[in-house]
């Protein structure tokens, strides 16, 4: 039982580390604003 909830409690951990990571590994300087992404279409 033990050897149960100590894989319950790495799968957990895991699935928390994924989200953590994919939440705050975006761009450096966030998100672009609209009025760049304005600017960039125009020629």
């Amino acid at each position: 039982m033990t050897l149960l909830l100590l894989e319950a409690l790495g799968a957990l951990c895991v699935f928390v580390f994924i989200i953590w990571w994919t939440m705050f590994s975006g761009r450096k300087g966030g998100e672009r604003l609209p009025a760049e992404d304005a600017s960039d279409n125009k020629d």
